[in-house]
């Protein structure tokens, strides 16, 4: 078994010693309970041929290459991901670049460059369901076929269910979307949170009242929009308050409309309560509790002030009255 997590990115990146291993093929977008089920069933393969644990990933998602902007919203970066991979037990992740050479790729080509040629995979864990190769042609009986002729195994993955309904991706950003974060959070295994560095912006958070932690969300756009109450706290280092791991406030989350023009990039302000350290250039994870409001455009920045004041003041009544765990 591996020493080290190890990130591999692309095809070109393989050396001869990250031949032989035990693998599986997914999105993993959310790394939630379901597919923490079908990583834990890849360990024991593992475990037992006594091989490393490989997940195969592709970047952008592969529906996210054909829908483009039509694509659903993300659950999580991809750093959050690799990372959530990792600390699921994975040994190595293979990320590769979903373009037109890999799109194009016939669904043997695909067996015979990446599993074969590539990973010398001696055991595979997918779901039956799963498509691959050009125009999706390669399916899990091609995949048992081609495995019977190179050596290698190929098993379907376990199928997680909560409250009758299949653990997926898309039922968790249905739950983030109504602001079921109890739901979203049952269903991740963990409370829904984004993380990511503390930019300097222009300060008009400040200029309003609300001093903010700014995190660019750059190309990732958020399955949330909108004003919540959150907790956050740094990934490493010193808790931020004291000792306290964690602290209370509110973000916005969305593209500002009111300050923003058209083609304004999305962006996270996260106003702490009773906090004045200086977090810019660090990683925090905020946890999303409650939805407030949806964003609006106002007409002015007096009356954005005065809504801000007034998602505060909601916000602080929300902890205040909530229910210890």
């Amino acid at each position: 078994m591996t020493e080290q997590r190890e990130l591999i990115r692309g095809l070109h990146n393989l050396r001869p010693h990250h031949r032989g291993c035990v693998a599986t093929i997914g999105s993993f977008d959310g790394v939630h309970l379901g597919h923490q089920a079908i990583i834990t069933q890849l360990r024991a393969r593992a475990a037992e041929h006594q091989l490393p644990s490989v997940a195969i990933i592709f970047e952008p998602q592969p529906h996210e290459y054909f829908s483009g902007e039509k694509a659903p919203a993300r659950l999580m970066r991809f750093k959050e991901k690799v990372l959530a991979l990792f600390d699921a037990g994975v040994d190595r992740v293979l990320c590769l670049q979903f373009n037109e050479r890999l799109r194009s790729l016939s669904a043997d080509a695909f067996i015979q460059q990446v599993l074969v040629d590539g990973l010398g995979v001696r055991h595979l864990v997918v779901g039956d369901d799963f498509r691959f190769g050009c125009d999706r042609s390669g399916d899990y009986a091609l995949l048992q076929q081609a495995g019977a002729k190179s050596g290698f195994s190929v098993e379907d993955t376990a199928t997680l269910q909560i409250g009758g309904e299949r653990v997926s991706s898309t039922r968790i950003r249905k739950a983030l979307q109504d602001a079921d974060f109890a739901l979203a959070e049952q269903l991740l295994g963990k409370p829904y949170r984004i993380t990511g560095l503390v930019a300097r912006g222009r300060a008009l958070g400040r200029q309003l009242g609300a001093p903010t932690a700014n995190v660019r969300l750059h190309r990732y756009r958020s399955p949330l929009v909108g004003v919540y109450t959150v907790t956050a706290k740094r990934t490493s280092g010193a808790p931020m308050g004291g000792s306290c791991m964690e602290v209370a406030g509110v973000a916005n989350v969305g593209f500002r409309p009111t300050v923003e023009g058209e083609g304004a990039k999305p962006l996270l302000e996260v106003h702490l309560f009773d906090f004045n350290g200086d977090l810019y250039g660090r990683e925090i994870a905020v946890t999303f509790c409650h939805k407030l409001r949806d964003e609006e455009k106002f007409e002015s920045l007096d009356i954005l002030k005065q809504k801000i004041a007034d998602d505060i003041e909601n916000a602080k009544a929300w902890f205040a009255n909530r229910k210890p765990a």
